[in-house]
């Protein structure tokens, strides 16, 4: 282990929350990130605030990145899943405090329109959005969070009409 892997190790994860939204076709909402140099598709996540329970974080959070928050909160993981960011992207995110992030996911049917999906908002993260199957979720998601995803999938597998 060289020191600057050892100095990653000792950095914390940051808290926060992800979103597997659900239209009425059982499809999941996908947004394009305006910061990848690559193709990077991903759910809607982000972090909890000081004093925020992590199901008003995700309400929150999905109308911050989606334009709405038209959605009712089916389930939450019992679980929290943590995922490490690849290193290159440790000091350009969070200011270099975190190795990655540990999360709280909710399972949430949108309620809306998709008329009403804005993702050009004030602090945009998507630059685009789709619906996608389950079966496309994990074969376009950004690498480094496969398995955070599969995890996520199996524990709502349940609940979703696959």
């Amino acid at each position: 282990m060289t020191q600057s892997d050892h100095n990653i190790s000792l950095l914390p994860y940051r808290l926060g929350v992800g979103m597997m939204i659900l239209n009425k076709h059982n499809q999941v909402f996908v947004g394009k990130r305006v910061d990848a140099k690559v193709e990077a598709w991903q759910m809607p996540q982000g972090g909890i605030d000081i004093g925020e329970t992590p199901s008003r974080a995700a309400l929150r959070e999905m109308e911050e990145e989606i334009g709405t928050k038209n959605g009712n909160i089916v389930s939450e993981t019992k679980n929290w899943y943590s995922y490490d960011l690849p290193k290159f992207l440790i000091p350009k995110l969070w200011n270099g405090q975190y190795k990655g992030q540990k999360q709280k996911w909710f399972l949430i049917n949108f309620t809306g329109e998709d008329s009403e999906i804005e993702v050009e908002t004030n602090h945009p993260e998507f630059e685009d959005w789709r619906w996608v199957d389950l079966v496309e979720l994990t074969e376009i998601i950004i690498p480094f969070k496969r398995k955070l995803y599969e995890a996520v999938m199996s524990e709502f597998k349940p609940l979703l009409r696959i």
